[in-house]
């Protein structure tokens, strides 16, 4: 390991140790869409082995989400539920037609959530 990806390593974990549980929300969202448009690189190259492998470690993080909602807190999580479950189904179809543009549309779609969560973190923060 270099000493320029030890730093950013570091760096990430400091980020995770020291966020609230919304930034951590938001630094999920990242990562899955971080891995999505590497999956939509890989299988527009034909990479179909990596596109897999990195669809497969966003799906880990929209399960994760999907897994940690809190039922009680009223109709938004069941919201977030059916949409997490539209990304899922979507994926797949997206690996079984090799399609990059259905990846790219559910990049889309938790780059609306990630907004709203990270809008959500602010104004915690603010008090």
């Amino acid at each position: 390991m270099s000493n320029l990806t030890a730093s950013h390593a570091a760096y990430r974990r400091g980020e995770v140790l020291a966020a609230t549980p919304a930034q951590l929300v938001v630094l999920l969202y990242d990562g899955a869409r971080r891995f999505l448009r590497q999956a939509g690189t890989a299988m527009s190259d034909g990479e179909i082995e990596r596109a897999h492998r990195t669809l497969r470690h966003a799906e880990r993080i929209i399960r994760h989400l999907d897994g940690t909602l809190d039922f009680e807190q009223g109709a938004i999580a069941q919201r977030l539920h059916t949409i997490y479950r539209f990304c899922l189904k979507h994926l797949d179809a997206a690996r079984i037609s090799q399609d990059p543009g259905r990846i790219e549309e559910v990049v889309e779609l938790l780059a609306e959530l990630r907004d709203a969560w990270s809008q959500a973190a602010a104004e915690v923060e603010r008090g």
